[in-house]
């Protein structure tokens, strides 16, 4: 079950392969993430020393969050996943210019799991392309439609 997508990621990067990482939460965290109050959008995975961080997801904290801590919305997530798929990782991001997106966050078996995506960017007439081809897919749509009818 999905909890929060990253729309903005397909538009800006061609996404190679697909990772799933667990996340380290606080337990306010994981309240707002259930209640919905995550965004993605500007979130980024950076790479520090032989580990993974979520950087700039906006978690909101909800307004019955603990009186004794103090929230921080967007701070930086210790991702979680095996050893030798993290030095892979930072293998082809080091050496084939290779970024890391998180492409959604979701349930997975009562846990909250974040999609990583292995990206490269996209040039500004890549994202036309991709735009005209969506916009003519959705009118073979239109056309089918109307000839069934």
């Amino acid at each position: 079950m999905t909890i929060a997508d990253n729309k903005k990621a397909f538009h800006d990067y061609f996404i190679e392969e697909r990772f799933e990482a667990g996340m380290a939460l606080e337990g306010w965290e994981v309240k707002s993430i259930r209640a919905g109050r995550v965004q993605l959008k500007e979130a980024y995975v950076i790479v520090k020393g032989a580990e993974i961080f979520l950087f700039g997801a906006h978690i909101s904290p909800l307004p019955t969050a603990s009186t004794h801590i103090k929230p921080d919305p967007v701070r930086d997530r210790k991702l979680l996943m095996h050893a030798d798929e993290i030095s892979k990782l930072i293998g082809k991001v080091e050496r084939a210019g290779y970024t890391l997106v998180p492409l959604n966050m979701h349930f997975s078996k009562g846990r909250i799991k974040c999609e990583i995506g292995l990206a490269k960017g996209k040039k500004q007439y890549d994202k036309r392309e991709t735009e005209k081809e969506r916009d003519w897919q959705r009118e073979q749509q239109k056309i089918m439609k109307q000839n069934i009818r």
